[in-house]
């Protein structure tokens, strides 16, 4: 492989101190690959996650590089702050309950380079940890990034890599956005022309969400994303008050039939019960949310 740039892994935390344990291990363990460092960027947590950040700082202390957003409640805010302060020309993003291989990162800058990509998004795998409905409907309907790419021109901040120029030319995430903040971020890259890419082979491990309550939240934050990009950018998503045509649970169906016709009667109840969460997010947000102030803009 030809010489690379620096690498800057993000890696936002609120409130997670196993899960980025985790993580930190997996990136730290990258073989065979360019220099990198890691900015964790805690949300203001208030559970042990400080405690995580300045165990691996001792450990990693050329590597990993502790950072706190306290003024804004978002994971957008964090990684915005995480590339205020980085130094590589290539920022790559990871959520802070991943994993991912020893030979992830050189596998990613093998796809970058192949297909000399801007913005590349990478394959994500759910994973069980427990054996539960919710958990196997959740690993079936999430994340088939490939089709994010090819339908919608964005791919989640959970497993991406951007070279920094994108940044100082499209400007940063909008961390007034509870959720959707990649789309409207990766909508704001493909309309600048660059170059989006896939690598398949570069795979990110991600629990799925075990629990009814756990999906239940996503999706009503994901229908108050939808609403505030409406009220922030009503020329590109519509005027507020009137939802996006329905599309079920927010990802495309994917993988294996449900064994069973009571699984699928049990998939399909789910897959309405999250719409409806969508639509009480969207119209929570639409009677009560407020606009507010953001700055697009890195500043260095």
């Amino acid at each position: 492989m030809p010489s690379s740039p620096l690498v800057s892994f993000i890696i936002p935390v609120y409130n997670d101190p196993n899960g980025l344990r985790d993580t930190l291990e997996s990136v730290t363990s990258q073989r065979d690959a360019p220099p990198f460092e890691v900015l964790v960027v805690d949300n203001d947590s208030t559970d042990e996650t400080p405690a995580i950040i300045d165990a691996f700082e001792s450990e990693y202390p050329d590597v990993v590089s502790g950072y706190t957003e306290t003024d804004v409640q978002s994971s957008y805010a964090a990684r915005n702050t995480g590339l205020e302060r980085a130094t590589g020309d290539i920022i790559a993003f990871l959520d802070a309950d991943e994993t991912v291989g020893k030979n992830w990162l050189e596998t990613a800058l093998e796809a970058r380079n192949e297909q000399d990509a801007a913005y590349l998004g990478c394959a994500v795998k759910l994973t069980l940890e427990s054996e539960t409905l919710v958990g196997r409907y959740n690993s079936r309907t999430g994340f088939p990034v490939q089709a994010y790419l090819q339908e919608e021109n964005y791919a989640p901040t959970c497993a991406l890599l951007v070279r920094r120029e994108v940044f100082e030319d499209v400007g940063a995430f909008d961390s007034r956005l509870i959720s959707g903040g990649d789309i409207e971020f990766g909508h704001r890259v493909a309309a600048a022309d660059y170059v989006q890419g896939y690598a398949e082979d570069a795979t990110v491990s991600h629990p799925a969400r075990t629990s009814l309550e756990s999906i239940a939240k996503k999706n009503f934050r994901v229908g108050r994303g939808f609403c505030q990009k409406q009220r922030y950018y009503p020329d590109r998503y519509g005027r507020p008050g009137i939802p996006p045509t329905p599309t079920g649970s927010g990802s495309s169906d994917h993988g294996d039939e449900p064994d069973s016709i009571a699984t699928r009667v049990a998939f399909t109840i789910l897959s309405v019960a999250m719409l409806a969460c969508r639509g009480l997010g969207y119209y929570y947000e639409f009677l009560f949310g407020t606009e507010q102030m953001a700055t697009h803009s890195l500043s260095r």
